[in-house]
């Protein structure tokens, strides 16, 4: 039998199935936890104006995530995802002077050619995602500072700035934007036949190429994608910003996006994509964040928490068995 029975005749917990359950429904359960606790720590938590703040700094992020799930779930990496919102932070306001007409098309190219880049070393080249993309982040933000400069530069366009403060029936534009972006990517990965080789190939790489799957365009495809999302997140950030700041701007985000692929339920291990589970784990972040900073929590408690929900997110998606 696959489970053990207590002395008083009641079933032990089958670890294998809560760690199936974790993986499924955790980061929903902890999400609407999070949400009741924030609440009775502060009954504003809810009004209209925190929650068109916290969806502002979920934007960005969650597009970032999204095209990060489609690396991981080929058991890639990108780290470069930061490094392309800085360059497409840098390249925007060079252009502002053409209109948003070209400026935001070279902005989402550029971020495409990174991401083409970090492709083909991964798929002809072999060179290790991790490395690749390792590369790719110290050479591109280098290339961003060098093109916009170390200081920041103010935006006064105010079509860029319609896109990143406007709202559409109370909801961020921005919010709509990466939630269209979640749609889509969900639409490509269940329905069609790129997301099914998508996650056979990550599920087994070398299977997928002695099947026939066109393995390098899918891997070289997902990294584009990962890029264009990225250049897409850096001009909403700059924006609401209203300022192009590449030396700083999209610090760290590389790590922000693949926490929240992870904590969603997407195994490292690649194999699977869950797009719904990275909307979650995106916003749970974001919120759990927002509820230590309003209570003062210092950032070095903050991250501690963080790393804590990372490392058990990293546990309980891992595969129930070997491949």
């Amino acid at each position: 039998m696959s489970s053990t029975t207590a002395e008083r005749g009641g079933p032990v917990l089958d670890r294998p199935r809560l760690l199936h359950l974790l993986q499924e429904y955790g980061v929903y359960a902890a999400l609407v936890l999070l949400l009741v606790i924030a609440v009775s720590l502060d009954t504003t938590f809810l009004s209209s104006g925190n929650a068109r703040v916290q969806l502002f700094q979920l934007a960005p992020t969650l597009l970032v995530a999204l095209g990060m799930a489609l690396v991981i779930g080929t058991e890639g990496i990108d780290l470069s995802v930061g490094a392309v919102i800085a360059l497409s932070a840098a390249v925007v306001p060079l252009y502002l002077g053409y209109g948003l007409g070209m400026a935001i098309p070279l902005a989402l190219a550029l971020g495409a050619v990174s991401g083409l880049v970090a492709g083909a070393m991964v798929a002809f080249a072999g060179v290790q995602p991790i490395v690749a993309t390792l590369s790719l982040m110290i050479g591109v933000r280098g290339l961003a500072e060098l093109v916009n400069g170390s200081s920041a530069k103010p935006i006064m366009d105010p079509n860029l700035l319609a896109l990143g403060e406007n709202s559409l029936l109370g909801v961020p534009l921005m919010a709509w934007i990466a939630l269209l972006a979640a749609v889509l990517v969900g639409l490509v990965v269940r329905r069609t036949t790129f997301g099914r080789q998508l996650v056979a190939i990550g599920d087994n790489r070398q299977a997928g190429r002695l099947s026939g799957l066109p393995v390098r365009r899918v891997l070289v495809t997902v990294y584009v994608v990962s890029g264009v999302l990225s250049a897409l997140a850096g001009i909403l950030i700059v924006g609401h910003g209203a300022e192009a700041d590449p030396a700083n701007q999209g610090l760290s985000m590389e790590l922000s996006a693949i926490t929240a692929v992870v904590v969603g339920g997407t195994p490292l291990s690649g194999g699977k994509v869950r797009v719904a589970g990275t909307v979650a784990g995106a916003l749970f972040m974001q919120l759990i964040s927002a509820v230590l900073n309003q209570h003062n929590v210092p950032p070095s408690y903050t991250q501690l928490v963080e790393a804590a929900i990372i490392c058990f997110a990293v546990y309980a998606s891992r595969e129930r068995g070997t491949r």
